[in-house]
This record gives C-alpha cells, sequence and structure tokens, in this order.
C-alpha cells in the first residue's frame, strides 16, 4: 500500500521544463533586489512633489476629521493619517494611463495620491452632490473609472478578489497595465485573499498585493491575531515572491514600487509586498484606539513620520523653513477651500437614489 502511494506521488513530481523552473524559482529574489539598494534616487523636484502630496493628504485627513465631529460626515470615516507614504511612494511609479487600482474603505488618501481634486473628494465624504460619487458613496465607496480607481470598499478582503479580476482584464486586452490592490495586515487573514493568490499566481496575472500592515487591524495587534506576522511571506505556499517594505519611508516605498512593478510588466505574475506602516488614530473615528499607549504613538510621530523625514531631507537639499512652512500654508488653504466647497454644495436629489445601480438601462 505504502508502496503503491509513493510510485503514485513519484509519478505527480515535474518532469522537463517544469522541473527545472521550480528549481530555478526563487522567492528572495526581490528582496535582494531591495536590499541592494534601499531608497529612490529622487531628484529635489521630485522629493518635494512626494512631500507636497504626502503633506496634502495629513492636512486633507485632519480636516475631514474635524469634520467629522461636527456632524458634516455621516456614517464611518477612517483616516490615512500616517500611512502617507505608501500611496505617495506605490502610486507615483504607476502608469496612470494603463494601470488599475483597488483598495478598501480607507480610501482618501489613495484617491488623493492620483491628483484627483480635493473637493469632489470632501463633498463625497459630506454627502454632496458635487461628490465624486454623486454623495452617494461617502468615505467607504469612491470611485473615479476616470483614473481607473474601482474603490473603496466595506467588505474586508473583498477588493482583493476584484483586483484580480481587473489583473485579468488587463492580461484579456493585453493593455500592459497592471493592477494594484491594497488591503490591511486585517484582511490578510480572509479566505478569498489566498484563492486569489492562487489563480493570479497560476494564471500569471499582472497584478502586485499590497498588504498595508498598520499593525492593529480593527483594534488588535498582529501579534495577537496572525499566526505568521511577516506577511511578505504569506505568498510563498503559491511561489508569489514577496517584499518587505519600510513603509514610513517614501523613498523606499517608491524605490520597492520599481522593482515590484517591472517584475510583473515582464510577465512574472504577481507580487505580494508588506508595507510596515502606522496609523496615528483609530481604526476609524469611532475607535478611541484604547489598545495602545498615547506613549507609543508619539513615539512613532517622533521618530518614524515620513513627512517629518522627507522635510529633513529637503532641508539638508538647501530648503529653507521659509519655503516648507509656505508650501504648508499653501495647502491648509487649498484644504480649507475644498471643505468650504462641499459645506456649500446642495446634497442629491431623492430621484438619484434610482440612478447608477446598473451600468445601463434596461
Amino acid at each position: 500500500m505504502a508502496r503503491a502511494a509513493s510510485k503514485k506521488q513519484a509519478a505527480k513530481k515535474p518532469t522537463g521544463d517544469d522541473a527545472s523552473a521550480q528549481r530555478d524559482f526563487a522567492l528572495h529574489s526581490l528582496q535582494d533586489r531591495l536590499e541592494e539598494k534601499r531608497q529612490f534616487a529622487a531628484s529635489d523636484d521630485q522629493l518635494l512633489e512626494f512631500y507636497e502630496q504626502m503633506l496634502l493628504i495629513r492636512r486633507f485627513e485632519e480636516r475631514a476629521g474635524q469634520l467629522y465631529g461636527l456632524g458634516l460626515i455621516g456614517g464611518f470615516c477612517h483616516l490615512y493619517i500616517g500611512q502617507e507614504a505608501v500611496a505617495i511612494g506605490l502610486q507615483s511609479a504607476l502608469d496612470n494611463d494603463k494601470d488599475s487600482v483597488i483598495t478598501g474603505y480607507r480610501d482618501h488618501g489613495h484617491m488623493l495620491a492620483y491628483g484627483i481634486d480635493p473637493k469632489v473628494i470632501m463633498a463625497e465624504l459630506t454627502g454632496r452632490q458635487a461628490g465624486i460619487s454623486k454623495g452617494k458613496g461617502g468615505s467607504m465607496h469612491m470611485f473615479s473609472t476616470e483614473h481607473k480607481f474601482y474603490g473603496g470598499h466595506g467588505i474586508v478582503g473583498a477588493q482583493v478578489a476584484l483586483g484580480g479580476g481587473l489583473a485579468l482584464a488587463h492580461q484579456y486586452r493585453d493593455d500592459g497595465g497592471i493592477c494594484l490592490a491594497y488591503f490591511g495586515d486585517g484582511a490578510a487573514n480572509q479566505g478569498q485573499v489566498y484563492e486569489t493568490f492562487n489563480m493570479a499566481s497560476l494564471w500569471k496575472l499582472p497584478i502586485v498585493f499590497v498588504i498595508e500592515n498598520n499593525q492593529y487591524a480593527m483594534g488588535t495587534a498582529v501579534s495577537r491575531s496572525s499566526a505568521e506576522t511577516d506577511f511578505y511571506r504569506r505568498g510563498t505556499a503559491f511561489r508569489i515572491p514577496g517584499m518587505d517594505v519600510n513603509g514610513m519611508d517614501v523613498l523606499e516605498v517608491r524605490n520597492a514600487a520599481e522593482i515590484a512593478f517591472e517584475h510583473v510588466r515582464g510577465g512574472n505574475g504577481p507580487v505580494l509586498m508588506e508595507l510596515n506602516t502606522y496609523r496615528y488614530r483609530g481604526h476609524s473615528m469611532s475607535d478611541p484606539a484604547k489598545y495602545r499607549t498615547r506613549e507609543e504613538v508619539q513615539d512613532k510621530r517622533d521618530n518614524q513620520d515620513p513627512i517629518e523625514a522627507a522635510k529633513k531631507a529637503l532641508l539638508e537639499r538647501g530648503k529653507t523653513e521659509d519655503d516648507l512652512k509656505a508650501i504648508d500654508k499653501a495647502i491648509r488653504a487649498r484644504v480649507s477651500e475644498a471643505a468650504d466647497f462641499a459645506e456649500s454644495s446642495p446634497e442629491p436629489e431623492p430621484a438619484e437614489l434610482y440612478t447608477d445601480v446598473l451600468v445601463e438601462e434596461y
């Protein structure tokens, strides 16, 4: 009986080219490239642009928190404060004419990283007709098909499977695009994530899976909720190379993006990136975040803040404090203008309840 089982197993072993491919496969190859060169060689203008974009997200989210406290934003509101380097580092490396992005419900920062007008994002947050989803999506369900941004999804982990579909569409159309699918450390334990990993690897889909590991999911530390806390290794069983990236360093994120995107565009199948980051606020505006100390949060702010790190680098390159104060002042004014626009915009007409239910009319 044992001998028969042994023969059966031997018959299943790959031979020829398949065996050679398995021997040559190295999960660590992309990480090795990142270790050789951690940071993107940004020009002064590029670094300044990264700084401005991250600062816009920070100031926008701070104002969104204020509007939520005033009752002008209803439902849930998940802020991106602290995680700005992830969206800016990754999305600055995308081809906006071809590539697609999909994410969970912490989506304001990703939209701003695309360069979408803060006015229409703030109007959406406040449920106004002028919002990017006509005020019907709110904080968690923003879309812009014009920018190939496909949400904004409230069901934990659901966007990963949908991202697999977007990648399949890129492959089917042979348009040269890739899909960037964001999810968090909490969503990383969802079963549909691994079904998508398997299919994406099997079909060599052009997708980059991005785990934004902000350490606490909805409120439980990763060490208490996940048996494998090195999330970049989660794709190993599916032969998906992983990358372990400092998500608080915009230049490291951008460099890792260059490596990962090149691999995927080369027809080599998916990559899994773990971006180790940290959110300063609770999971949502209704979360008091009592599962961690104020000292822990302050330590992250003082020693790992991505915006302060970019600011320090700019000062070392010759920018002055006055230069950077002027940028901050201009961004604050832009955010205030967006808030005023949102507050003065009308709510959707009741008839809008019956529109955008189907893609076409039947």
